[in-house]
């Protein structure tokens, strides 16, 4: 018997692959990797960084929110940048989103993201006791 349940919502970008928007196991839930789509279009919102970046977190939010937390309850959050230089705004961005304490957080450079995505996101989200 698994203890891991599958969350999905529409309010976030379906999967684009064999993979769940999170799955939670006992009160840690591990969000996949979103990028800047527009859940209704699923096509990228802009090809604004700052925009993109708006828009992951607004992704991440939404499947936090599916799994009965929020954007405070990450723990852990992982950030992928198509360009480095790119760094002050995303934590611009991310100080709209998030309150102290802020997550622990990893900022990595990689050479190219799905569908020509400037930035991606995953989390690792705490909820309850």
């Amino acid at each position: 018997m698994s203890n891991k349940a599958v969350i999905n919502t529409d309010n976030a970008p379906a999967a684009i692959g064999p993979y769940s928007q999170a799955v939670k196991s006992g009160n840690t839930v591990y969000l996949s990797g979103q990028i800047p789509l527009d859940p209704a279009t699923m096509e990228i919102v802009s090809d604004d960084f700052e925009a993109q970046a708006r828009q992951v977190f607004k992704n991440l939010s939404a499947v936090c929110k599916e799994a009965a937390g929020s954007l405070q309850d990450i723990v852990k959050l992982n950030l992928y940048l198509t360009d480095l230089d790119n760094f002050g705004v995303v934590n611009k961005v991310m100080e709209e989103f998030f309150t102290a304490p802020f997550p622990a957080r990893a900022a990595v450079g990689v050479k190219q993201l799905p569908k020509g995505s400037l930035v991606e996101a995953e989390a690792v989200m705490v909820i309850g006791d």
